[in-house]
């Protein structure tokens, strides 16, 4: 076992690359515990669909999962904040640390040191701007930075909230400096790699695996215990489309075939996102998804211990 060495690993990839079995594995061997990069397995009740499988974590401890009711829309200044407090955790009992998960926007700005002050609820500007349609709330947003991903306009509620955090830092000028990024040193950024081909059959194989194993189910209890339809399509992917079954919007067939396109579209915007980490200066280690453990594992280490070598 390993003590505490001060680097933070980071273990990245596209859906169905089967990046928690690596994670778990490198966690065994440098006494380790891993915090969810994951957007939607931060709900609880949201198994199947978001592909928690906690029994692949053996008896290594995980953080982020299982952290919110279901119908809750979790936001990028709460993670920041939830991923700090889980990380200062697990240093101060002197274990290493795992980041793990395939949502490119929670990575990147964990490794950036972005920190986001709360910004208060501004009733004026979200009455001036509850008449405007998407395309209009997406070009003011324009105005204040430059739009990397789609997430702050999905919807109106989501593009006026960014809107909103955008004109309050605006506004107050002295919160630049205290939110300007300080990126994180001592990063092992390991991306599982996979191929376009095994990618789409692991994903179509774990569809049909997750609506055997009870899916639907799943979505029905959620509606059940009062999570509107709206809320769960609103996550997306499986439940978007599930729900839409259910309720009656979608036949099976339709249901099943527009999700397995929805899922290698999201895979596909996921590879998009690390390029483009890639070309904002990340360095990403891509060690093949079908490595064995022991290789991956030897990998990463010699990965580190290169890093440890340069900086003496």
């Amino acid at each position: 076992m390993m003590t505490n060495d001060n680097f933070l690993y980071v273990i990245t990839g596209p859906t169905a690359s089967g990046k928690t079995a690596k994670a778990v594995a490198l966690a065994e061997t440098i006494d380790a515990e891993i915090i969810s990069a994951d957007s939607r397995q931060i709900y609880r009740g949201m198994d199947i669909g978001t592909g928690k499988d906690l029994n692949e974590y053996k008896s290594v401890p995980y953080h982020l999962i299982d952290i919110c009711n279901a119908g809750y829309r979790y936001n990028l200044f709460e993670y920041l904040r939830d991923y700090k407090i889980a990380y200062d955790d697990i240093r101060s009992r002197g274990k290493n640390v795992i980041l793990c998960g395939g949502t490119g926007l929670y990575v990147e700005s964990v490794l950036k040191g972005i920190e986001l002050p709360p910004v208060p609820e501004n009733k004026e500007l979200r009455e001036e701007l509850k008449e405007k349609s998407l395309t209009e709330l997406t070009e003011i947003l324009k105005q204040y930075k430059t739009l990397h991903n789609i997430t702050d306009v999905d919807n109106c509620k989501r593009a006026i909230r960014a809107i909103e955090i955008q004109k309050y830092y605006h506004d107050n000028p002295a919160l630049q400096v205290k939110t300007a990024p300080r990126p994180v040193k001592n990063v092992i950024l390991i991306g599982v790699d996979i191929d376009r081909e095994n990618r789409r059959k692991k994903i179509s194989m774990r569809l049909q695996s997750r609506l055997k194993e009870g899916m639907i189910d799943e979505v029905s209890k959620l509606l059940a215990d009062g999570v509107s339809p709206e809320s769960l399509i609103y996550y997306g992917l499986e439940y978007k489309y599930v729900t839409q079954y259910v309720i009656g919007e979608l036949s099976y067939e339709e249901m099943y075939k527009q999700l397995e396109i929805a899922i290698h579209q999201f895979a596909k915007r996921q590879m998009t996102w690390f390029r483009g980490m890639e070309r904002r200066g990340f360095h990403i280690n891509w060690i093949p998804f079908d490595l064995p453990n022991d290789e991956f594992i030897a990998q990463a280490l010699a990965i580190k211990e290169n890093m440890a070598q340069n900086q003496q």
